[in-house]
C-alpha cells in the first residue's frame, strides 16, 4: 500500500521555494507515486499566501507541484480544530487537526517549536510526526 504522508505548510514552502532538499524530495516521490501526498485548504491557503509575500514568488513553481503530484486534499471543520486545540496551539491545530482525520502514515513538518518532538502530538494524530529528511529516509529504508 502506497504511504499517506501529510505535509504542512512549511514543508511545501520549502518544497516550492528550492530545487533541492528532502521537501522537494517528498514532492518528487509524490509525483511518481512512491507515496501520496495529503494536504488541507489550510496547507494550500497559508502556503500561498507566504510565497506570495516573496521578493520572487516561486508560485508557478507551487502551481506545477499541485499539477503534477498527486495529491489529496483533506477538509476539516471547526470542532475538529477546536478538538486539536487541546494538543497545540490554536495556529498549528488545523495542521494537527487534518493529519489526524486523514489516517496518515506520517506527519511532515518542519515546525520544531510546535509540531515536532511532541509525543503526545504524535499519539493524538496516531502517525509519527518527523522532519522531510528523517521522512525520506524511513522511506527508502521501507523500500
Amino acid at each position: 500500500m502506497t504511504p499517506r504522508i501529510f505535509i504542512d505548510s512549511s514543508v511545501l514552502f520549502s518544497a516550492a521555494n528550492s530545487a533541492k532538499g528532502h521537501s522537494r524530495d517528498l514532492i518528487v516521490m509524490g509525483v511518481s507515486g512512491e507515496i501520496t501526498i495529503v494536504l488541507s485548504d489550510y496547507v494550500l491557503e497559508e502556503t500561498r499566501r507566504n510565497l506570495a509575500q516573496l521578493k520572487r514568488p516561486p508560485l508557478d513553481e507551487f502551481d506545477s507541484i499541485l499539477a503534477y503530484t498527486s495529491i489529496e486534499v483533506i477538509e476539516i471543520n471547526k470542532k475538529a480544530i477546536l478538538d486539536a486545540a487541546k494538543w497545540t496551539v490554536l495556529k498549528d491545530a488545523p495542521i494537527i487537526a487534518a493529519a489526524k482525520i486523514a489516517k496518515v502514515d506520517m506527519l511532515v513538518s518542519l515546525d520544531k517549536k510546535h509540531i515536532l518532538n511532541h509525543p503526545k502530538l504524535e499519539t493524538y494524530v496516531k502517525a509519527s510526526i518527523v522532519t522531510p529528511a528523517e521522512a525520506f529516509q524511513k522511506l527508502k529504508a521501507s523500500k
